[in-house]
Order: C-alpha cells, then structure tokens, then sequence
C-alpha cells in the first residue's frame, strides 16, 4: 500500500493503481520502453491492472508476465471503466489515463493522473486528473516516489 498524508489534499491510502494502455502505457499499440521495470518494481507497493478496449489488439501480449489485462466488453468504455474502480472500491484506487474513456475513471478515483503523451489527451481527461504528466513514465515514478506527490498536490 501507498500511504501518504498530504496538506490541502488529504490521505493517500492506495491499495490499486488501474492504468489504461493505448495512449498511456503504449504507443500505436506498443509498449513503450521503461514501463515494464516500473511496473514490475510497483508490485510491491500497490496491486496494478489494466483496463482496455485493447484497440489495436496488442496489451495481452504487451503485458504478459507484467500485469493483469481486462478486456472491456463492448459498449461506453468510460462506464465499463468506472464500474470496474468502483467495484474495486475508487477510494483506495489511483487511476492512469489519457483518453475521454478515462475520464470517469479519473475523476472517482482517489487520485487522478493523466498523461499527455506521445498520442495526446483528451482536455477533459486533463481536467478530470488531480495531476497531469507528460509520459507514463513520470506517472509510474509518482507510485515510486510519493514525494513527488506530495509536492504536487500539497495546498
């Protein structure tokens, strides 16, 4: 678990860290250099996942041995998202995301991080995060030093 008690913010208890994968964990379907080492180092923090419509059909095999992939059934994939965190239970879950189907999920989840990278972000998903970064990378690096986060989000 990530504790971590932040001024203006509140507590931080996160048990879950859910990511989407297109346009935040890979780039045009790959998996973007770096990810697997951070995710694998925060499996000792927190339990990771990721949910994804997999669009281009390729986070099974991006992830294997790294982290659990759910597949979203066909439909609003924000919904299928949101349902999933808050079965989970949103308020120990941390949510990585860059897309308008993350924006739900981001804006439940007791932190919020969007990433503006390679592929873009949705304004709304910017607006929905509580912290914006510029790639996955700086985003895994916040679970794994939470200082960072603190900074961020101290009022």
């Amino acid at each position: 678990m990530l504790a971590l008690d932040v001024p203006g913010f509140g507590s931080l208890r996160l048990e879950r860290l859910f990511l989407d994968f297109n346009g935040t964990l890979a780039h045009d379907g790959m998996r973007i250099p770096g990810v697997r080492e951070r995710l694998n180092a925060l499996a000792a923090v927190v339990d990771c996942a990721v949910l994804t419509a997999d669009t281009n059909g390729t986070a099974r095999h991006e992830l294997d041995g790294i982290c659990p992939v759910t597949l979203l059934p066909p439909g609003p994939e924000d919904e299928a998202k949101l349902a999933i965190l808050d079965a989970a239970g949103a308020e120990g879950t941390a949510y990585v995301g860059n897309g308008a189907n993350d924006v739900l999920a981001l804006g439940a989840a007791r932190l919020g991080v969007a990433v503006l990278g390679g592929e873009g972000a949705s304004p709304t998903a910017l607006a929905a995060a509580d912290v914006v970064v510029t790639d996955i990378l700086h985003a895994l690096d916040l679970f794994l030093f939470p200082s960072r986060l603190l900074a961020t989000l101290r009022r």
